[in-house]
């Protein structure tokens, strides 16, 4: 079933030149990018983003790092896409993830891990929202 889901490559990845590498795996794996864009969160828009993780102690680090520097939020499309992003991107841990992964190849830490993937229709739709309202994504 063909499924749309959110990626973005995060502050570390930007910084250190991998957008392009990252792109180019997630296209070779068979996605379509939909959408996508460069952007400087602001305070606001990352706590708004990872509201859902208001409580967790990581919750400010995760903001402050989030808005650290440029993202590529990205709206994608294939079959399976949400549960195949999180495959292709790797455990969380890049030390965990497997050989390969986007996670694996770039990931610093488990804070610094690369990339972010939608975890279930409803937050991609709701992600993707946040990131491209209004887009009439084709």
């Amino acid at each position: 079933m063909i499924e749309r889901t959110l990626t973005i490559i995060k502050p570390d990845s930007v910084e250190k030149k991998n957008t392009g590498a990252i792109i180019a795996h997630l296209e070779k794996e068979g996605f379509e990018i939909l959408a996508a864009r460069m952007t400087h969160l602001t305070v606001a828009q990352a706590q708004a983003f990872y509201e859902v993780h208001k409580e967790r102690p990581f919750y400010n680090d995760l903001v402050a790092y989030m808005t650290s520097g440029p993202v590529w939020p990205m709206c994608l499309q294939r079959d399976d896409a949400i549960a195949y992003l999180r495959k292709v991107m790797g455990a969380t841990n890049p030390a965990e993830a497997e050989p390969g992964t986007i996670r694996a190849l770039y990931g610093e830490s488990i804070e610094r891990n690369a990339i972010h993937g939608s975890d279930s229709p409803d937050n991609a739709a709701k992600e993707i929202a946040f990131f491209f309202p209004g887009a009439d994504l084709v």
